[in-house]
């Protein structure tokens, strides 16, 4: 496999560690909380999402003659729908645990967090939600177009992705630099106490901060659903250590951090796993990046000084 291709497939593997992990940096830029249940809300989006895909579609179009059609416009519906229930869902997290955890040994928040975790994991294996197999997501490319050079190639699920990413990603950085929301997220990072006596409310700006990171880990979850075409109780096991390793490389509480190590580790991954795939396993890489990269920069890529 060529070099170009090799990257073209880490873009697209970056793009959903980004939307993964950029969650949890805004929530620990704001709480300094090791939000472990957020892989619980990546999880919860995908089984939104797919519900909602496969409960639309037969409205869609009544033909078969238009099934891609179908499919194509059910996924558009869901994606948003799976968006909004995770970023509810992220909303209620804060005002029902962590809004009485923060402040307290950060310990508290973590095992809360965990517990919390292994919960919506179980919820999501009964027979009446996804139960204990691996359920279909069969999106497609969604409409998208394939792109084919002679160096690589890209499939119409793979554009999805990194269209949605881009898309997101640009939305993101208009709400942090250019909104008074955003305003309002790093100056209770910097200062909780100092942002509410200059009228910053808090708890409004960390239930949108929750809010948001939880819409993007959604999005990755129905994306990386449709890519796999699985959707299954556990999937959020591995993106829940991969998006820590992400957030740490990238200087905790860093946004622009946490793009550039999503970068690294997915690029590291892929060539790692081409050229010499039998030496470890894949998953084990990350920790292999974490590890050489803290030796030589403990606060990460982009970590304060």
């Amino acid at each position: 496999m060529s070099i170009a291709q090799n990257l073209s497939n880490a873009m697209v593997l970056a793009s959903t560690y980004i939307l993964i992990a950029i969650g949890l940096t805004m929530v620990y830029g704001v709480l300094k909380v090791l939000h472990v249940a957020h892989a619980g809300v990546y999880a919860s989006g995908a089984f939104v999402g797919l519900g909602a895909f496969n409960f639309v579609r037969p409205f869609c179009t009544p033909t078969l003659e238009d099934a891609r059609l179908a499919s194509n416009l059910a996924f558009w519906i869901s994606l948003p729908i799976a968006m909004i229930v995770s970023g509810v869902m992220g909303a209620l997290i804060y005002l029902l645990i962590y809004r009485y955890t923060w402040g307290k040994s950060p310990t508290i928040s973590l095992v809360a967090s965990v517990g919390l975790f292994t919960l919506i994991q179980d919820l999501l294996q009964k027979p009446f939600l996804l139960g204990p197999r691996q359920q279909p997501y069969p999106a497609g490319g969604a409409g998208m177009p394939r792109i084919e050079t002679p160096w690589f190639m890209i499939t119409p699920t793979q554009v999805l992705i990194l269209f949605v990413t881009l898309i997101l990603l640009a939305i993101v950085y208009v709400i942090l630099n250019r909104t008074r929301i955003g305003l309002g997220w790093q100056a209770a990072s910097l200062d909780p106490e100092m942002a509410a006596a200059v009228g910053v409310n808090v708890t409004h700006v960390i239930v949108l901060n929750f809010f948001l990171g939880s819409m993007l880990a959604g999005a990755a979850g129905v994306l990386v659903g449709v890519y796999d075409n699985m959707v299954f109780s556990t999937m959020g096991d591995v993106p829940s250590y991969k998006a820590f390793v992400v957030v740490v490389l990238g200087g905790l509480g860093s946004v622009p951090g946490t793009i550039v190590a999503s970068i690294v580790l997915a690029v590291t991954e892929t060539f790692m796993v081409a050229f010499a795939g039998s030496l470890m396993p894949r998953d084990a890489i990350a920790f292999l990046v974490l590890i050489l990269l803290l030796m030589f920069r403990p606060r990460g890529l982009l970590g304060r000084a």
